[in-house]
């Protein structure tokens, strides 16, 4: 039984533990607590001290841990969850003990940067009785999930190809360019893109068919491809191919395509303003706006609906699982500059846009602190 069936906690707020103040958290999640209606902030864990005291004044929070904090927060019973936003590498660190101990954990994507890692997390949610959803804010985004309906309604009849990409100039002073391959864009920004390609198939990649890396010395970063080009074999000979870059200017965008109708997304994965479809049906073409919403603030809403009605969460542990397997399958393919298999996933639950859905406004965020330091 999970913590939260234990304590009873159906009509309270879930109270939040946030690990880790970078810019994510202090930028998108905290400010998004406020107005879900079904959470707080509770504790927070840091190893900056000037972040503890400035953020814990702003939000009211008292309770304040270092990291070597961490195993007095999950034993104090201040919280029943975690948001959890250190670097990709330290999520496993963190997740795994609070799993164990019964702490529903919201943990930013990717899950971990090994699938090995990703299976440890799942095994310590089953052992806690705890649930893990990997922050897939796109999964509660309107203007996704009417594509995701479009295509289930054959509107685009039998899906053909996809192609799209994310890109961002990275600031070389950015602690992302310090960590080899595990900071770069294939483990920071292809999430994106590859989640996009398995929810909107609805299947899993088998192949990956070619990744290029290339790097520019100009762009002054660390010692990893800042650019990437991918192409993915999906089951029923349709294909996938996606670009991301940290040298790139802003590339959000991406196009699925079928017998009968294409649809474009550009913006498709950012914060801030509203996203926006561009569809041609046969030869009729229509472009919609979607007004923004708070992303953060959905998915926070619908994390602690699941906890508080103890319902099984989308996406799970599972859906970032999925996602290692393609990243593990590019690395081979970068590797051996030779097509590699991504290891057979059966997905067991897939996004139910009627459920998943969500339309919080758009909040501001209050000035962040050091927040251009590593999230910590």
């Amino acid at each position: 039984m999970s913590i939260a069936s234990a304590l009873g906690l159906g009509g309270k707020k879930v109270r939040y533990g946030i690990v880790a103040l970078g810019d994510i958290s202090q930028g998108s999640l905290m400010p998004a607590v406020a107005h879900t209606g079904n959470s707080e902030i509770t504790a927070l864990v840091s190893s900056d001290a000037e972040k503890l005291s400035a953020l814990g004044d702003l939000y009211k929070v008292d309770n304040r841990y270092g990291y070597d904090e961490f195993p007095a927060l999950l034993a104090s019973g201040q919280v029943d969850a975690i948001y959890l936003a250190t670097p990709n590498w330290r999520h496993a660190e963190f997740a795994i003990p609070a799993l164990e101990a019964g702490i529903h954990v919201l943990c930013e994507k990717p899950l971990e940067v090994t699938s090995d890692l990703c299976r440890d997390m799942m095994a310590a949610a089953e052992r806690g009785g705890a649930k893990l959803m990997t922050a897939y804010r796109l999964h509660f985004e309107p203007a996704n999930l009417d594509a995701i309906r479009r295509i289930r309604a054959g509107e685009l009849g039998d899906l053909i190809a996809f192609t799209g990409g994310m890109g961002q100039v990275l600031d070389p002073a950015n602690h992302r360019a310090k960590h080899g391959v595990q900071g770069g864009p294939l483990f920071d920004l292809a999430p994106y893109p590859i989640n996009a390609i398995r929810f909107l198939f609805g299947a899993e990649p088998v192949e990956v068919i070619s990744a290029v890396g290339t790097r520019h010395p100009e762009a002054d970063l660390g010692d990893f491809d800042d650019t990437l080009a991918v192409t993915l074999r999906m089951p029923g000979n349709q294909l996938a191919q996606f670009v991301v870059s940290y040298y790139a200017n802003r590339l959000d965008n991406f196009t699925i395509t079928g017998t009968k109708g294409t649809i474009e997304m550009s913006p498709a994965f950012g914060l801030g303003d509203g996203l926006a479809q561009t569809r041609r049906i046969g030869e009729d073409d229509t472009h919609e706006q979607f007004p923004a919403t708070d992303q953060f603030g959905g998915e926070l809403r619908y994390f602690s609906d699941c906890i508080l009605n103890d319902r099984a969460v989308e996406p799970s542990g599972e859906e970032g699982l999925a996602d290692l397997l393609v990243v593990e399958a590019i690395l081979e393919a970068l590797r051996t500059g030779q097509p590699a298999k991504v290891e057979p996933f059966t997905r067991s639950l897939r996004i139910d846009p009627d459920v998943q859905e969500q339309r919080l406004r758009p909040v501001s965020a209050p000035d962040k602190v050091n927040a251009s330091a590593p999230s910590r």
